[in-house]
């Protein structure tokens, strides 16, 4: 069967099999080669296995959520934004919903209902995937790309080559920067890389014996000097090493900047952000007068969950067993001050393999936005997670995987 050209794509994570999705067209024959032995290994455990795969909101909301390299990805969400990549699933059979804050799930929330779309798009469109197929170098000649160079020696010739080979994060997903060192090695620049949507740790001990409680409709600031940080409403995750949670991954990476420049940082928990400190006052007088005869740790269980209230009440420095009807004001004002504010002194972020993605990637300035080619190789084109652009949970990441990969693929099967 004759072709128009040979394309070639480096990675089968959501990037990698778009763009050959799109690369196919136009009688292009194009490969995926995977070194793993599954394709979508990343994308099967994203959103707790769910796959949170888009996000609702409207063009500049989403661009926002990005860090400072945001509008990189304009062009990538003008070609095939959130509109489109609904419309992609749907019209194969797999409906989605919308949940709370605008996230976008499979209906039957499971996400390798999402691969096997993928997967049988790949076979209607007739890209071949390689598995455990590891490329070692790219192959250029006259500053084009000519194909690539496999660790089993085999060389592939290609006249295009998509590069979509994620970040350093969740290694075990076929994420290790091979493909950062290839394209270092052709001379990309390679931005510092960094965790993030990652937990984090703290300098107290508590949050160990509190593994595993996960507070809810909670809100948590993050403070470093004047600078602030603050969540939306949300959950929050005690682990044996310090928090985690969507709240605490959310700014996860604003902390990690702090911390980097070795800034000091606190959380600050407001278990009661539906209240006031003055509301909340009034609301802990009048429990405290209709239980005067109880333990305080009994007329806390009307304010805080179970298996926090020893560990509150300790930090507040007053007995547990000891009667509401003797809190004094100053006590019952340190309780209050606690609710509206528990502090936590961060003092690291756990290591990069643990964040949900990679911070830090290909400089933009050497990818051309409106294509994802490169800037210094002809025929090299770049998506997904390699590329130096990140954003806040919710969908966000996976659509600039699926976008840039669609934009990648279209110019390297047409251009």
């Amino acid at each position: 069967m004759g072709y128009n050209r040979k394309v070639i794509v480096i990675g089968a994570g959501p990037a990698g099999m778009m763009s050959a999705i799109r690369a196919s067209g136009s009688g292009n024959a194009v490969t995926i080669l995977e070194k793993k032995s599954i394709p979508g290994n990343k994308l099967l455990i994203s959103g707790k296995g769910r796959c949170n795969l888009t996000n609702a909101c409207d063009l500049d909301s989403f661009l926002k959520r990005f860090s400072k390299s945001g509008q990189f990805l304009r062009d990538a969400f003008k070609k095939f934004f959130n509109i489109e990549l609904i419309d992609f699933f749907e019209t194969r059979g797999l409906k989605l919903k919308v949940e709370r804050q605008l996230r976008v799930f499979p209906v039957t929330d499971r996400s390798n209902h999402i691969l096997d779309v993928l997967k049988q798009e790949l076979r209607n469109k007739g890209v071949e995937v390689e598995l455990r197929a590891e490329v070692k170098d790219i192959l250029v000649k006259d500053g084009r790309v000519a194909g690539v160079v496999l660790a089993d020696s085999r060389t592939i010739f290609a006249d295009k080559v998509i590069l979509a080979t994620g970040g350093i994060s969740y290694s075990f997903t076929g994420s290790d920067g091979s493909g950062l060192r290839m394209a270092k090695k052709l001379g990309h620049t390679v931005t510092d890389l960094r965790p993030g949507l990652v937990p984090l740790e703290t300098k107290q001990s508590y949050p160990k014996e509190l593994e595993g409680l996960t507070l809810k409709n909670i809100r948590v600031t993050f403070s470093c000097g004047a600078k602030k940080a603050e969540s939306e409403t949300g959950e929050l995750l005690f682990t044996g090493f310090g928090v985690s949670g969507p709240l605490v991954i959310g700014l996860s990476g604003i902390v990690a900047d702090w911390l980097s420049a070795g800034k000091v940082v606190v959380a600050s928990i407001d278990l009661k952000p539906a209240l006031t400190e003055e509301q909340l006052d009034k609301r802990c007088l009048r429990e405290f007068a209709a239980n005067s005869k109880k333990s305080i740790r009994k007329a806390m269980k009307e304010f805080l969950p179970l298996r926090l209230i020893d560990c509150f009440l300790r930090i507040a420095d007053i007995p547990p067993d000891k009667k509401v009807g003797q809190i004094n004001q100053k006590e019952r004002k340190k309780l209050v001050s606690l609710l509206k504010g528990l502090k936590l002194d961060i003092i690291k972020t756990r290591p990069i393999e643990e964040a949900m993605v990679t911070r830090g990637g290909v400089s933009l300035k050497e990818i051309d936005p409106r294509t994802m080619q490169s800037r210094l190789i002809d025929g090299l084109y770049f998506a997904g997670e390699i590329i130096d652009v990140d954003a806040d949970t919710g969908g966000f990441n996976l659509q600039a995987a699926f976008s840039t990969g669609y934009l990648a693929g279209e110019n390297a099967g047409i251009n």
